[in-house]
């Protein structure tokens, strides 16, 4: 089998323990797809896989970066299909887990990235992503984007301004560079809800707070860490902006909320196959992916 195997979905829906046995089954290695987890230190808020956890399977683009260092899309593009080809010439499956879709597509289809044009420019650092949508709309009215994502918007809008066109100009970048299949993990949206409050409780639990204060204490204000979920909203309780409860709820919040915004960007951008996770008996999930992924490579 030389196909790439994505696992995606929302958090606290299973995608690590479903990549395990998918890697054990199928002679895969894994490829991290979730943009926190590329940094060091930043492992209980971004429910980052630990040594035990994988079970010996050899997994990649995991903390390989400090919080203080650079790391862009561009860069996990190269990165990413360095791994698919390393794991690929060894007669294994690559096996790309998480959630950050955008990374994922950049890695996995035929994207165009200048290294010197795909961040953030510090020049909007003063504007507010609500006017700078207004000014996107004014240059590219017809543009569908999430206006709450500061850095899709700023990449529309730099495109633009760079090429006198839209963005979705460059969707010759929906043609796949490898044979894949993209799996998803979801569950009621009830449950789900109910799991990520309680994630967090666990998360806070299992010291996040100490996590992030080792950041705060060294006054490191990186993006990673003003832009994470689970930090950013710390860092403004350590700031004295907001109190604790209120920087848990919001917390909680801005996670259900980025859930809604991963299915929308799942769903719209990757033909992906849902599959139901059954968290009473979640050998049950496994082998419902599993004889998926075997009619597919029958079918291939």
């Amino acid at each position: 089998m030389q196909k790439v195997i994505v696992i995606t979905g929302p958090t606290g829906v299973g995608k690590t323990k479903l990549s395990i046995e998918i890697a054990k089954r199928y002679n895969g290695e894994i490829i991290n797809g979730d943009a926190i987890q590329i940094y060091k230190g930043m492992n209980i808020g971004s429910a980052k896989i630990n040594e035990e956890e994988m079970e010996g399977i050899k997994h990649h683009l995991f903390s390989i970066k400090d919080v203080v260092e650079d790391y862009s899309i561009y860069n996990y593009q190269v990165d990413c299909r360095n791994k698919i080809k390393e794991i690929q010439d060894m007669g294994k499956v690559a096996i790309i887990v998480g959630g950050t879709g955008l990374y994922i597509k950049s890695a996995l289809y035929d994207y165009t990235l200048d290294s010197e044009k795909n961040d953030i420019d510090n020049e909007y650092k003063d504007i507010s992503t609500e006017e700078l949508y207004k000014r996107l709309k004014l240059l590219d009215k017809d543009i569908q984007i999430d206006k709450f994502n500061r850095r899709r918007v700023i990449r529309a809008l730099n495109y633009y301004l760079e090429n006198n066109k839209s963005i979705k100009s460059n969707d010759k970048g929906n043609n796949l560079l490898y044979d894949t299949l993209f799996i998803g993990l979801t569950c009621n949206r009830d449950v789900l809800y109910k799991r990520i409050d309680d994630r967090v409780e666990m998360m806070i639990k299992n010291g996040l707070l100490e996590e992030v204060k080792f950041f705060y204490d060294r006054d490191i204000r990186t993006k990673p860490l003003l832009s994470g979920i689970g930090y950013k909203e710390l860092y403004k309780y350590f700031d004295n902006e907001i109190d604790y409860d209120e920087a848990i709820r919001l917390i909680k919040r801005n996670s259900r909320r980025y859930a809604k915004r991963q299915y929308t960007f799942f769903n719209n951008q990757f033909k992906i196959n849902w599959f139901m996770t059954n968290f009473d008996n979640f050998d049950e999930t496994i082998c419902e992916v599993c004889n998926y992924i075997d009619e597919k490579e029958t079918i291939s």
